[in-house]
């Protein structure tokens, strides 16, 4: 199994960041067919061959995704827009 795994501080509100984290959560379902939902901070998201976590925390966004045999090729893909994504949006928030 191929771990993603991203922790980026922040300086947003509370709203601001579940803000931020539901806007890349709806991309990465578009792009890669991710469904998600929410309990409490943590939003929860898979799909078939991929699994994983995104906590949003009064300083920090911290992301992990555990990536099967079949999504490891697509791993820096992935991983790429999550950072492009969380650039752009924490970059936003400043």
């Amino acid at each position: 199994m191929s771990v993603i795994d991203i922790t980026r501080h922040h300086t947003l509100n509370h709203g601001d960041a579940i803000a931020t984290a539901e806007d890349l959560a709806k991309r990465l379902s578009e792009r890669f067919d991710v469904s998600y939902s929410w309990d409490g901070d943590t939003l929860t998201f898979k799909r078939s061959g991929a699994k994983g976590k995104l906590t949003v925390e009064p300083t920090v966004i911290h992301i992990k995704m555990e990536l099967g045999f079949l999504l490891r090729p697509f791993k820096g893909r992935i991983e790429q827009e999550i950072h492009s994504h969380l650039d752009g949006m924490l970059e936003e928030g400043k």
